[in-house]
């Protein structure tokens, strides 16, 4: 299906000059980090949209998920933040990629803030046994809670907030029944702030300095054919129309949570970076150098003192380390900053090694070296949001296509100028990353025709919200679309 489109074209040239193509997914992106899930981001998300309780106010949503492949039915620990990371959101010169202003979360211990030890329930049962009402209520057995710092470039990190509750795991109807239907499924797809789960309203917090913040297990909003990506591109990947487009693909991280973080940022808040209104979005998970663990109560297992800490992974754009970065560089990727990109990781978007295995398996003839176009769309390695549009259109709004641009998804800027809705001008929910990244490598560097090429996976498992944290809800661990048998979703 090739064919002249000169719309597109010209939106995918200036997604070129704006900045970043593909902000996909990075669920195991690097022989080091995939043996540390709990630090192992998987995507970011940032676009435009309003306060959660004031639509007249407009934010930059920034929404990262991390600890892929999360178990909905793994009790009795299920997942949760590790205490002693530090997780990272950067705001940037879009154009550099220097930090000009960052939000560290850190979290309370993982072994510590229960009700009551004598039992093996985390939920349902601590100084009483019964379905949670609310959230950190006496059914809760464990509550994890997290402060957040901001700093400026130039200045000492102050702290914004603490003990902020992260709600509990969806364990089932029986224990967390405010996620569920009365079949046991989760309910997504909420149009207000009023019509979201009790659990997760009860964990958005309205900071003091501005900000609205959440953090807490969500279904992995990431769709894509994975398993036939990475079996050197199974064909059923391309579908009985050639071209990827018809759904008929396999979902590999259907039914899946992850751990998740976020903040609506004003944007006044903003004003001061570089190139404002266009941002630089990234994140990053870092880990103390040294860190002694002990046993319950002692408290050997915690920092102690001054820590110096190593950043372990980072993303902004996905793919991009995941399938464009060699294997020599995967974690010399993740310990680095988007400040270096140009020098040490460039080549990678020059000349994929993925475009060479398009060719040999479909023996297409798409060009493979000096792919200028991809160079000028992945580094640096930020997501870049121009946040003079208007808020944009959500997954299941009326003009929203998950081709974004492509599917004819646009919007306006400050200066009149038409711009993406959706990615590669931020990265919103539903946004197909994927076929939108396929079509940008089929069809570059010149452009002239559009050639639709994607993985035959279209939409999500799972309807998002519309409202903030806008991740839909985290899948039930006694009913989800992963599973078989008497417990999948009808």
């Amino acid at each position: 299906m090739a064919y002249p489109l000169r719309f597109v074209a010209a939106a995918l040239a200036t997604a070129v000059l704006c900045g970043g193509i593909a902000r996909a997914s990075s669920h195991s992106d690097a022989p080091l980090i995939k043996q540390d899930p709990q630090a192992n981001l998987t995507d970011v998300y940032a676009f435009v949209g309003t306060k959660f309780n004031d639509t007249s106010k407009k934010v930059l949503n920034v929404f990262i998920h991390v600890r892929p492949f999360c178990e909905p039915g793994d009790g009795v620990i299920y997942d949760r933040f590790a205490h002693e990371a530090r997780y990272t959101i950067h705001l940037t010169d879009p154009t550099t990629g220097k930090t000009f202003l960052q939000y560290d979360f850190t979290f309370s211990p993982e072994n510590a803030g229960f009700k009551n030890l004598d039992t093996i329930l985390s939920y349902g049962v601590g100084t009483e046994v019964g379905a949670i009402q609310h959230v950190g209520d006496a059914r809760q057995n464990y509550t994890q809670t997290y402060a957040i710092q901001r700093r400026v470039r130039g200045g000492d990190s102050k702290s914004i907030a603490t003990g902020l509750l992260v709600p509990p795991a969806n364990a089932g109807k029986r224990a967390t029944p405010f996620y569920n239907d009365a079949s046991g499924v989760a309910v997504s797809g909420a149009a207000t702030f009023a019509a979201l789960d009790r659990y997760t309203k009860e964990t958005v917090f309205d900071l003091a300095t501005g900000e609205s913040s959440f953090a807490g297990l969500r279904d992995d909003g990431f769709f894509a054919d994975a398993p036939g990506l990475f079996d050197l591109l199974d064909p059923r990947i391309l579908g009985p129309d050639g071209h990827g487009q018809t759904g008929n693909g396999v979902d590999g991280f259907k039914g899946y949570n992850t751990l998740a973080y976020g903040l609506q940022i004003p944007l006044d808040l903003l004003k001061d970076i570089p190139n404002f209104p266009k941002v630089g979005v990234y994140a990053s998970v870092s880990r103390p150098r040294v860190f002694l663990r002990g046993p319950v109560p002692d408290d050997a297992n915690e920092p102690k003192g001054k820590q110096e800490f190593v950043q372990v992974n980072r993303e902004g754009n996905p793919l991009f380390n995941e399938v464009l970065v060699n294997l020599r560089d995967k974690d010399n990727y993740n310990f680095s900053s988007p400040t270096v990109d140009a020098q040490r990781f460039k080549k990678y978007a020059l000349a994929p090694e993925v475009i060479v295995l398009i060719n040999t398996v479909f023996s297409t003839n798409f060009q493979t070296t000096n792919r200028t176009d991809l160079a000028g769309i992945y580094i640096p390695d930020v997501i870049r949001v121009d946040t003079s549009t208007p808020p944009v259109t959500l997954a299941g709004q009326a003009g929203f296509s998950r081709l974004s641009f492509i599917g004819g998804d646009t919007t306006k800027n400050a200066a009149g100028d038409t711009v993406p809705s959706g990615w590669p001008n931020g990265r919103r929910f539903g946004d197909d990353v994927v076929d939108i990244a396929l079509t940008a490598i089929a069809s570059g560097p010149s452009f002239k025709q559009i050639f639709l090429l994607g993985d035959n996976v279209n939409a999500n498992d799972e309807v998002f919200n519309f409202v903030f944290p806008y991740s839909a809800t985290p899948h039930s661990g006694t009913r989800n679309t992963k599973d078989s048998g008497p417990n999948k979703d009808p």
